[in-house]
């Protein structure tokens, strides 16, 4: 099986505090239903209150990041058999936060 990621930037998710309250109400219910269903892998949402760091070969640490890149918001990673269930569960998600879902494929990795 295939493990997608399903995403999402934190500005997308500009709500109101009602509406905040129920898009976590229902999100974190699609994400039960996915554990019911065996697919979910594992998800989450990116502190960003804590500032990334870029970790080098050498071992050093600096405060930059990759030009352009910018991971904020929250995701899931859900394991399924084709892509188009991957559309369906992210179209449950996009419902439930009331905001569109990015859906990207992993490549297959035989050592994970």
């Amino acid at each position: 099986m295939t493990k997608y990621l399903i995403s999402f930037p934190s500005e997308a998710m500009a709500l109101s505090a009602e509406d905040l309250a129920l898009a976590d109400v229902d999100s974190h219910a699609v994400i039960e239903e996915a554990k019911a269903a065996g697919v979910y892998v594992f998800g989450g949402g990116i502190a960003e209150r804590i500032s990334p760091v870029l970790v080098s070969a050498d071992g050093s640490v600096s405060p930059d990041t990759y030009p352009g890149s910018r991971l904020t918001g929250g995701f899931t990673v859900l394991e399924l058999p084709t892509r188009a269930e991957a559309v369906e569960w992210a179209r449950k998600l996009a419902a439930a936060c009331r905001c569109p879902q990015e859906l990207r494929e992993f490549m297959y990795d035989p050592a994970s």
